[in-house]
């Protein structure tokens, strides 16, 4: 039976993302402001949908790679010798 991974530290998962996460709301605000008047969703839906599916992206990433870097801390080279050699 294997092992369970460790869960993620959502709080600093969190805190990493924070300045990733203004500065995404910045693009879309930015976006919005600059639109022509009475062109306000063609100007500025498309940069809005890039920075958040960057966003998205971003967030995805640093959850797995948080998830992996939680996993390779609780891993123990000294665990594995208490084991029988696995079968061929």
């Amino acid at each position: 039976m294997e092992t369970p991974l460790p869960k993620v530290d959502r709080v600093a998962l969190r805190a990493r993302l924070l300045a990733e996460f203004e500065r995404t709301v910045d693009t879309v605000v930015e976006a919005v402001d600059n639109a022509a008047t009475g062109r306000l969703i063609r100007d500025s839906e498309e940069p809005a949908r890039v920075a958040l599916d960057g966003f998205r992206a971003t967030v995805y990433e640093a959850a797995l790679q948080a998830k992996v870097d939680a996993a390779e801390a609780a891993f123990s080279p000294s665990g594995q010798r208490d084991r029988p050699p696995a079968a061929s």
